[in-house]
């Protein structure tokens, strides 16, 4: 089969292309969606600061706690006419970070990154302009709550608009025209990739070919024209993204290609790494004699961002640790009079670099559970290709209950603070799983696995391999604090419906 170039008309009629790149019925790139989504973001932000700052007046001043000073400034016409002062400074700091630029916009975490940023600096000048005049005066303990409540309203509002943007995605709006440059292994993979338009924020209508027009591919894989035609494509279907699959194109196309449009405000030219598989856990660049190097970091998480996970991981497991010790022996006295046997389960599992180590857990299974799997031969051949059993006959009545509400990965926090887990990160697995990740697997030991991840506020036991292995990478490849803190309180939910769990 040959490659099959499209015109207009197939581009939004035909059905294999719609469901591979997963379109809708007709783009709607307008420039005034994003213009009216800016507009919102702004009205949201403005009414979020003042509702954070005054929600800090209220635990300021009128909860009257007693650790506050009872002799600071308390008028409530004094802090609104401050309120409307302070907010169009706020704004003006979160537009110079860019927090209303387009690239910036439904980031998820990253976007939350820079809104911590801007919240903080916006804090610093409001304290640095009440320093140097005297004339402003605020109490201390309503700028340190106010700086913490307007950025988690602000974050809040963001979070709930986000939502409503990436429903209209699937509806075609808030949508760049992309398509791929290349096709080979990688730009397929890519295409798979991108094809979730909620997340990627591309329609992306297709390949061009650096090939001979008589190159075999699957039909699904569909080619809008050659590299020869790229600038009257571009035109043509009002293209917004180019990526460049680099190991599918010659360094003098990629060459020819930035020569002409790497300038242009057109379109904007992205390009994969070549090493699709192995770029996760990100790069560092020095020059040798003023030649440029890359280097690929052995581990993903360096310096501070290695410095805060840890501060998040036992900032929480220890007091957590500390709270829950009665649920523990309440647990472990359970399953001691429910069946023989040890209370903890160490189950061998690989850590960062491969390093081996025991992953707690509490015993679930009855120890003769070898024995008991042999009577079911069905049982034994789902455990050996999904490495799970949805209805494991081996589990004893208090290990169901644990496995329902997780409460069975209770111990892992001491794997925590031994310094094998985090609180968040990748599934663990054992050596021999490690085969399912393929070409993966590299990267899925550059973290530390954790007791919870998108795999667990995805559906647990019920996602696939394949999709485990997708939102492992995703997580390993977009890490950041703020992905933490958010998988952790999307964790509760995720425990608490049971789905999965098993």
């Amino acid at each position: 089969m040959r490659f099959s170039y499209l015109n207009d008309k197939e581009l939004t009629a035909d059905p294999i292309r719609e469901k591979t790149f997963a379109s809708t019925t007709g783009i709607r790139s307008r420039h005034w969606e994003w213009i009216l989504f800016g507009a919102m973001l702004l009205i949201s932000d403005g009414l979020n600061i003042a509702l954070g700052l005054r929600f800090a007046y209220l635990i300021r001043f009128e909860l009257t706690l007693p650790f506050f000073d009872p002799r600071a400034l308390t008028s409530i016409e004094y802090y609104e006419g401050l309120v409307i002062l302070i907010i169009p400074t706020w704004l003006a700091v979160f537009l110079l970070r860019g927090l209303y630029r387009r690239e910036n916009l439904l980031g998820g975490v990253r976007e939350y990154h820079l809104l911590f940023e801007a919240n903080t600096l916006a804090m610093i000048i409001v304290i640095a302009v009440g320093f140097f005049e005297p004339r402003i005066v605020f109490a201390r303990g309503w700028i340190l709550i106010a700086w913490f409540s307007a950025f988690f309203f602000t974050a809040l509002g963001r979070f709930l608009l986000r939502r409503v943007a990436y429903f209209l995605r699937t509806y075609g709006y808030f949508l760049s025209r992309a398509v791929i440059v290349g096709y080979n292994q990688e730009s397929a993979e890519m295409a798979e990739q991108l094809s979730d338009v909620r997340y990627s924020g591309l329609r992306l209508l297709g390949f061009i070919s650096n090939h001979d027009n008589s190159i075999e591919t699957e039909k699904k894989y569909r080619v809008l024209g050659d590299l020869k035609q790229l600038g009257d494509l571009i035109e043509k279907h009002r293209i917004d993204e180019v990526i460049l699959t680099s190991s599918a194109l010659s360094r003098e196309d990629l060459l020819d290609i930035f020569e002409k449009f790497g300038t242009s405000d057109k379109v904007k030219l992205r390009i994969s790494s070549g090493l699709y598989e192995i770029i996760t856990t990100g790069l560092s660049v020095r020059e040798f004699a003023w030649v440029p190097l890359v280097e690929v970091n052995k581990v993903r998480l360096t310096g501070s961002e290695q410095a805060l996970k840890m501060a998040l991981d036992y900032g929480l497991s220890i007091p957590l640790l500390i709270l829950i010790s009665p649920l523990l022996l309440f647990i472990a006295l359970a399953i001691k009079l429910d069946s023989p046997g040890p209370i903890i389960h160490r189950r061998r599992v690989l850590g960062v670099n491969g390093k081996e180590f025991d992953a707690f857990k509490f015993r679930t299974m009855v120890v003769n559970g070898d024995a008991i799997l042999e009577q079911y031969p069905d049982k034994k051949q789902e455990l050996a290709l999904h490495h799970k059993i949805k209805d494991d006959p081996r589990i004893t009545r208090i290990g169901r209950i644990l496995r329902k509400t997780s409460l069975d990965e209770l111990p892992q926090l001491f794997n925590v603070l031994r310094n094998e887990m985090s609180l968040v990160g990748p599934r663990m697995i054992t050596a021999p799983e490690l085969e399912e990740y393929k070409k993966w697997g590299i990267n899925l030991l550059t973290v530390k696995p954790g007791i919870t991840g998108k795999w667990q506020v995805s559906g647990r036991s019920d996602v696939s391999y394949q999709e485990r292995v997708r939102f492992d990478m995703y997580y390993i490849r977009n890490w950041n604090i703020w992905m933490d803190i958010q998988l952790l309180i999307q964790t509760i939910p995720a425990v608490l419906s049971k789905r999965g769990a098993y």
